[in-house]
């Protein structure tokens, strides 16, 4: 009893009722997200009233209405943009955004890059759900090759981004990808995430069984049990990857934190630029 009573404590003290019931299909794994994001939070022993989040379009927009936190909800794919300016007129805060798959590297991808290239101490949660769920069920840049979509009825004839790789390339400090059926790891991934100073991606692969499923059941189900076991069954840790042949690791979701390294943060940066301006200035 006291173990649930600390529990339901910690809850009430990140969650709200106030916007219940969510307006999440059944079976979506974004539930699932936000759940592990609040365990996460609490165990970095950060302040609640530092944490702001900044939201794009999507079913992953709507996780922090569910918060008792500050909250931009912005254009579809600026979510980068506009958290980069709190971060810098606030360094103080701890700034997350959420996003999809297609908000971040779709129409957002050219914001999400140089967020990275800056290494600005954000920290991005990406919903990988492999398709443009709330919006249409379109194919996006993670749909992977020949599956359905609104827009591809014949198979998606593209190849998908690795938004884990991209991320990196890009010059992001803390790269992972968990999953929620991994969701203890995943809780530790966005714990380290948000620790990090620099800019970090997490990748969060989740069910939709609206959009995605529904066109692909021979794949990954239906139900978001279904494809929550398909995740789990597809699901390579990082460790295990690198001691297979490419070819036996080809469609799988490769799970685990790729970069963690320590470099210059751009508010730092910028600081240092306005403790030289300001000597410049004195010495007129």
């Amino acid at each position: 009893m006291a173990r649930l009573k600390a529990h339901r404590e910690m809850l009430d003290k990140y969650l709200t009722t106030d916007n219940l019931p969510t307006a999440w299909c059944p079976g979506c794994g974004c539930g699932i997200v936000a759940q592990a994001l609040v365990r996460a939070m609490d165990g970095t022993g950060i302040d609640p009233d530092k944490f702001a989040f900044v939201t794009g379009i999507g079913c992953n927009g709507f996780i922090p209405r569910y918060f008792r936190f500050n909250e931009l909800h912005v254009l579809h794919g600026r979510a980068p943009g506009y958290a980069t300016g709190l971060k810098m007129a606030r360094p103080d805060l701890t700034v997350i955004t959420i996003q999809g798959d297609g908000d971040l590297a779709a129409i957002g991808g050219n914001h999400f890059i140089h967020a990275a290239r800056r290494n600005i101490d954000i920290t991005t949660i990406v919903s990988n759900n492999f398709i443009f769920g709330r919006t249409g069920g379109q194919y996006g840049p993670t749909t992977f090759y020949q599956d359905r979509a609104s827009t591809a009825p014949y198979g998606m004839p593209e190849r998908p981004f690795d938004l884990c790789r991209l991320g990196e390339a890009a010059g992001a400090t803390f790269v992972a990808r968990g999953t929620v059926y991994g969701v203890v790891r995943l809780i530790d991934i966005l714990q380290k995430a948000i620790l990090h100073k620099g800019f970090s991606l997490v990748e969060a692969i989740t069910p939709c069984p609206t959009s995605y499923g529904r066109r692909n059941p021979e794949k990954a189900g239906t139900s978001g049990s279904e494809m929550i076991k398909w995740i789990r069954e597809n699901s390579i840790s990082l460790s295990k990857a690198n001691r297979m042949r490419p070819a036996d690791i080809e469609g799988k979701i490769i799970t685990g934190i790729f970069a963690e390294k320590n470099e210059p943060e751009c508010t730092d940066e910028y600081e240092k630029i306005r403790q030289k301006a300001r000597a410049g200035l004195s010495s007129v």
